[in-house]
């Protein structure tokens, strides 16, 4: 089990890695920002991130190891090109003390999945309802562009992906997801966590991330 987990976290880690290496990087080269948010490709990009999320998330079972690390790390590059504007509108340190509080969180929310003897999968159902209201939530205020609306589904997306954590972390320790090959599970369950990680990360950073000069 220790061995599973610890698989997991280290391609979470990789994840991560690739995706702030690859915002920092964009972020910091004036013309990677202007080819990627001055000719629409920020919209292809995005596009990109869901589909290959949809193909993780329905056909990992039935591909090989090789091409579900390929298509998880193209996923956490992706992200990175979309989070690049994080690193133009926030302050650096924000941005890291961001990051190490959503690390915490994740820890401290990884753990409880992991030790309670209670059974989360049945909070399933709620935190997918919890998503769906936070979506289409967004959805209505992108029109409406209330603030303190904006704030309120922050923290309420903050709380959702909490349980998240948990319940994928317990989802992982029984195997629910049915993936028999270890490594591939370990790839799946740090794609699930990821998630949860980078949702987590930028509601944080919204509520109290320092904007630049």
């Amino acid at each position: 089990m220790n061995k599973i987990f610890s698989k997991v976290f280290m391609w979470l880690c990789v994840g991560l890695a690739v995706t702030f290496g690859v915002a920092y990087a964009v972020a910091t080269n004036d013309n990677m920002v202007y080819n990627l948010f001055g000719n629409g490709r920020y919209l292809i990009v995005w596009i990109a991130e869901i589909v290959i999320a949809i193909v993780l998330a329905v056909r990992i079972r039935k591909m090989n190891f090789m091409t579900s690390v390929i298509l998880f790390i193209l996923y956490s590059g992706l992200t990175g090109l979309t989070l690049s504007s994080i690193f133009i509108l926030y302050d650096i340190m924000s941005i890291v003390w961001v990051f190490a509080i959503t690390a915490g969180i994740l820890l401290v929310f990884g753990l409880i999945g992991f030790v309670t003897n209670i059974d989360l999968t049945k909070l399933g159902i709620y935190l997918l309802m919890g998503l769906l209201a936070i979506l289409i939530a967004s959805l209505i205020n992108m029109f409406i562009g209330n603030e303190t609306f904006n704030l309120v589904l922050c923290i309420i997306g903050i709380v959702v992906f909490m349980g998240y954590i948990a319940y994928d972390v317990q989802i992982i320790k029984k195997n629910l997801y049915g993936i028999d090959d270890e490594n591939k599970l370990a790839i799946y369950g740090a794609f699930e966590l990821y998630l949860d990680f980078i949702n987590i990360f930028l509601d944080l950073l919204r509520l109290f991330g320092d904007s630049r000069d």
